[in-house]
């Protein structure tokens, strides 16, 4: 009966142990936007991968899925544990999962980044005004540079376009620009020719020269890393010193900047972003209204 009791109990343990969150059975979920190049991004997300599995002697999956909204919704489903989510994504997640942003990314210093409206160089469009009645491409309705911000300026503006696009992606918008899709855009900025346009700039080498900067909007607080609510602290406390270690090796400052071009990362709470919420209520629209 004893040896029974015994191999019953073994049994037990190996399934509660393979069932642990990150086991090879259920490993950590580590999502991401997919705000900038996807193969980079899936590329450079296996290395990450590797070296979290390695520090922390967890298994995690690396997942990117096709949208903004997409990463938000599998918190609200238990399917993401971690994610590097764009500032508006994470303010709608925040609002409808109570996920915890804990980290936020710097870009050579900086802690908050602007967006940026952005037409050809040879259109007639000369100012934001000029939008007005034109096609115009925004990048996902839970982007905070690609939507939210370009909507606060036309409402103060009463800049009305004619047409508008989502075209999921800000190097796409870019793209779209460039090929006359669309009159004019929205997308992220950073300085010394590191914005959006530069995602395009193999494909279109003189992207430069021909896409044009007409305003910039923001700013707003940078990008965060988030944390489902009920995932348990160590782990969280674990991720978040892994990454800030990453973030100063070599092998880490490159993968990272890859992945989203920032170079550095700090600890960050939610109060950090009542900044967009201002931006949000000035408009009279709430986060959730942007994924209806």
């Amino acid at each position: 009966m004893k040896i029974i009791t015994l191999i019953l109990f073994a049994f037990l343990f190996s399934c509660k142990n393979k069932n642990e969150l990150g086991s090879k059975e259920n490993p950590v979920k580590f999502y991401l936007v997919p705000a900038q190049d996807r193969q980079a991004l899936l590329d450079n997300g296996e290395i990450l991968k590797a070296y979290l599995e390695k520090e922390l002697g967890l298994s995690f999956s690396v997942e990117l899925p096709t949208n903004f909204v997409a990463v938000i919704e599998a918190f609200g489903s238990k399917r993401a544990d971690v994610a590097l989510i764009n500032t508006f994504g994470y303010i709608i997640a925040h609002d409808k999962y109570q996920v915890e942003a804990r980290l936020r990314v710097i870009d050579k210093g900086r802690d908050e980044y602007h967006g940026q409206i952005i037409t050809r160089a040879d259109s007639s469009i000369k100012s934001v005004k000029d939008i007005d009645g034109k096609k115009f491409a925004y990048v996902d309705p839970a982007s905070a540079s690609g939507y939210l911000l370009p909507l606060g300026l036309f409402k103060k503006e009463h800049i009305k376009p004619k047409e508008t696009i989502f075209a999921g992606r800000h190097d796409s918008v870019v793209t779209a620009v460039y090929s006359k899709q669309a009159d004019a855009g929205a997308t992220f900025y950073s300085p010394d020719n590191q914005d959006a346009r530069k995602l395009v700039k193999t494909q279109f080498p003189d992207v430069y020269e021909k896409i044009k900067i007409l305003e910039l909007t923001g700013p707003i607080p940078n990008d965060p890393v988030i944390f489902r609510k009920d995932l348990p602290e160590n782990i969280k406390n674990k991720i978040i010193e892994a990454l800030k270690k990453y973030v100063k090796m070599p092998e880490g400052a490159k993968v990272l900047h890859g992945m989203y071009h920032f170079t550095d990362l700090k600890n960050t709470t939610d109060k950090d972003y009542d900044t967009v919420r201002k931006y949000l209520t000035e408009l009279g629209k709430t986060a959730e209204d942007f994924i209806k």
